[in-house]
């Protein structure tokens, strides 16, 4: 690269660089989302200052490629350590041989954890590293394009680029990307009406004779070039701001936005282990119910100790996510610091400490709403293996905890609801995964203990205190009454229907769980430990328990445990004697006798007709032959019309039978944009959806597109009523289309093969389409 022309005047470089730093640091804003700390602050303005020097130095001693690319490295090494890995140096400034091992490694691997990780992450571990390598990088790369290139303005794609990879690797709410976009086009746009202006004054400037005439000339149209350029510059940013503001406003997106992290592995897959609450019975068994699982120091009285939250139901195990690991359950990820917590008011934060002793598993023991964890011993792998889910307060290590592991909790703890007051609450809004293959007899069951209620809080506390007053309570013990474990949709249905209703917290946890859902309550399982005492609290395997969480409007996730109080088990009523049936008769009935008469006529013989043959009836046979002979000529001229109204119809017959719900309505759209061809409308080429609605016009055709869009690009899987909300939607466009047109025009439309002409025949007979 060369020095662009008459570029190396002070003031040039100077305002070249103060609109590079500008544009740069409101692309780096972007990453504040996924830092959220003052570090990253210290960072962004240190790389953007010294990429900016490293650009000046190079430009005016005009450094060659190899050299800049040399010196780039020797800074980023220098200054990455402090600035990106602060943990890692000594006195703060001085890096260590780890803070180096760190920044490289970070530099290549930093971006996968990055995405797998709660944010924001502040300064944890190394990974500012990504960001800071970003920003650097793109200072240098920028702000020499834009001093040293004679396509100058081309390095105002360098913040764009940044721009995007901040919100790239951001989070999925995207809350101030709109006032970053429309600052970032401010500053942009500002650099090139500038630059326009610069340009233009150099060509004025060169174009010039030096005399004083038109010195005088040169310096007016420069003014006025100048002025003219900055009102436009004026007017087109206030438009932009006005319209884009405006914009964002009226048109805010109503989902979420794609991003990196949606896409990445998740590190851990809940789905790949077993249900925990399938283990329940096996804390229960000889040597396992009286041995120390936990030691807890600081446990509140009546607290729960959490292991796993369940929300999905199949029919046969209550399980934690979906197949989507997106869902709020199903979605692990990395604690890197605090979650900042407003304590509820029937919340108080505590600091308890636990010890595993025998206790084994994945599922990391964690009391009420975490809020930090700190680990003892190895705490280093322990941290890495640590992951949390927010919305289920589920916390795991990957690899599972073993005995001597050790960590303290900061928490949020909340007590149980007191049964008095469970006939006051509402549903509220959180949404968990259908289930799936519930049994009958839970809904008729749940249907007769709720009938006299009227509100869902009543349904609910009338449904918890028929289970607390018809249920006891069996582990299947050796001293106890069979009792069958699992929780499956026979097991359940078995315990609705028993003449004495006998389980355990597994399967009145479920129970209670599906019958909140069936009365309007969000709601889940919680596997984990109830013990008895206050203070230092020594868990067993007996403590072991389930209990239901349901949303409410008022408090958000409470607690209620349906299970019944241990009481004694009556015996069991015999069934209801069987009536005695009488003894059948050892007489034979008595053979009927058959009419067997020799001159009686077979029923099967065939008789002649003495009578001669009607003659009415041989002129209607005739009619007949002679009409058939018409049905069929006319049935072969019309037989190309009949086969074009067969495709159409087994056309539209598999798109309403599609594979899912998605390929149904894309079916539908296409089934209309088969009407709007077969009616004489020409769309564009290629037309999208919103384009041949537009052809037709009318608000109804809009909206369909923007219906068939979201079920083919949104992540939401559309249900059974909206596909046919969707038909319906189709059948009464084509009933208008229809109704603006003659007969013979409706005639035409469906014997027209416009819609035919890139259907293949082939696809007539396929079992199921797929989306175009």
């Amino acid at each position: 690269m060369t020095i662009r022309p008459r570029a190396w005047a002070a003031s040039f470089v100077a305002r070249v660089t103060a609109f590079f730093c500008a544009a740069i640091g409101t692309a780096a804003a972007a990453f504040w989302p996924i830092y959220g700390d003052a570090s990253f602050v210290l960072m962004a303005v240190v790389a953007i200052l010294a990429g900016a020097a490293l650009a000046i130095l190079g430009a005016r001693f005009r450094w060659s490629s190899p050299i800049l690319l040399a010196a780039t490295l020797l800074v980023y090494l220098l200054i990455g350590v402090p600035l990106a890995v602060p943990s890692q140096t000594r006195f703060g400034l001085v890096p260590t041989l780890e803070g180096f091992k760190d920044l490289i490694l970070g530099t290549a691997l930093g971006w996968k954890q990055l995405l797998t990780i709660a944010l924001p992450v502040g300064s944890y571990q190394a990974l500012l590293v990504p960001a800071f390598a970003v920003i650097f990088a793109s200072s240098v790369v920028g702000l020499t394009i834009a001093l040293r290139s004679k396509r100058g303005p081309l390095a105002v794609l360098v913040p764009v680029v940044v721009f995007v990879i901040g919100l790239l690797l951001g989070p999925r709410e995207a809350a101030p990307a709109v006032v970053l976009a429309l600052a970032l086009f401010v500053v942009v746009l500002s650099w090139l009406s500038w630059e326009r202006w610069y340009r233009r004054r150099e060509s004025i400037r060169e174009l010039s004779q030096p005399t004083a005439a038109t010195s005088d000339a040169t310096a007016g149209a420069e003014r006025i070039g100048g002025l003219r350029t900055a009102l436009s510059a004026v007017v087109i940013l206030g438009l932009a701001i006005g319209v884009g503001g405006a914009a964002a406003v009226t048109a805010d997106p109503a989902r979420e936005r794609t991003v990196l992290r949606d896409a990445i592995e998740q590190p851990f897959d809940p789905r790949d282990y077993p249900s925990p609450l399938s283990s329940l019975r096996k804390y229960h068994q000889a040597g396992v119910a009286d041995s120390t699982m936990l030691t807890a120091t600081g446990l509140p009285a009546g607290a729960r100790i959490r292991l796993a939250a369940l929300d999905t139901y199949d029919g046969v195990v209550f399980s934690v996510g979906t197949p989507q690991l997106a869902s709020a359950s199903g979605s692990f990820t990395r604690l890197p610091t605090a979650i900042q917590r407003d304590v509820p008011a029937r919340g108080a934060e505590k600091t308890i400490e636990i010890d595993v002793v025998g206790y084994e598993g994945i599922w990391m023991p964690s009391v009420g709403l975490l809020s930090t964890v700190n680990f003892t011993g190895d705490s280093g792998n322990l941290r890495d293996s640590f992951f949390y889910n927010a919305p289920g307060n589920t916390a795991v290590v990957v690899g599972g905890l073993e005995r001597g592991d050790a960590y303290s909790v900061d928490t949020v703890v909340i007590g149980d609801l007191a049964p008095e007051t469970w006939s006051q609450l509402t549903p509220g809004t959180a949404v968990v995964p259908t289930a799936t293959s519930v049994p009958d007899e839970l809904t008729v069951a749940l249907d007769g203990w709720v009938r006299e209620a009227e509100t869902p809080g009543e349904r609910l506390a009338a449904m918890l205190s028929r289970l607390a007053t018809e249920g006891y309570v069996s582990h299947g013990g050796p001293e106890e009454p069979f009792s069958r474990s699992g929780h499956g949709a026979d097991r359940i249905e078995e315990l609705l229907t028993a003449p004495r209703m006998i389980g355990d917290e597994e399967q009145y946890a479920v129970t209670a769980a599906l019958m909140a859902r069936a009365i309007g309550f969000p709601s889940r399982v919680v596997f984990g430990f109830a013990p008895d005492g206050d203070g230092v609290t020594r868990i067993v395997g007996s403590d072991v328990s389930a209990w239901i969480e349901v949303d409410t409007a008022q408090q958000g996730w409470v607690s209620i445990d349906p299970t019944p109080p241990a009481r004694e088990i009556p015996d069991e009523q015999p069934e209801d004697p069987a009536q005695v049936a009488r003894p059948q008769s050892p007489v034979p009935p008595p053979l009927v006798e058959q009419n067997t008469r020799p001159d009686q006529i077979p029923l099967d013989s065939e008789q002649e007709d003495e009578a001669g043959q009607d003659p009415l009836m041989a002129i209607l046979l005739a009619a007949v032959a002679v009409l058939g002979v018409i049905a069929l000529i006319v049935l072969i001229v019309l037989s190309p019309f009949l086969l074009i109204g067969a495709a159409k119809m087994r056309r539209r017959y598999l798109r309403q039978r599609a594979a899912s719900s998605a390929l149904r309505i894309s079916g539908a759209w296409q089934e209309f944009e088969d009407m709007v061809l077969d009616y004489g409308y020409e769309p564009p080429a290629s037309a999208t959806r919103s384009e041949v609605a537009e052809t037709v016009g009318g608000i109804q055709p809009l909206v369909l597109a923007s219906v068939a869009d979201r079920a083919v690009f949104a992540p939401e899987t559309a249900d059974d009523d909206e596909v046919r909300q969707v038909w319906l939607a189709v059948d009464e466009l084509g009933a208008g289309l229809a109704h603006t047109r003659t007969r013979w025009q409706r005639v035409k439309a469906v014997m027209s093969l416009r819609s035919l002409g890139g259907y293949r025949v082939k696809g007539l007979f396929a079992r199921e389409r797929r989306l175009p």
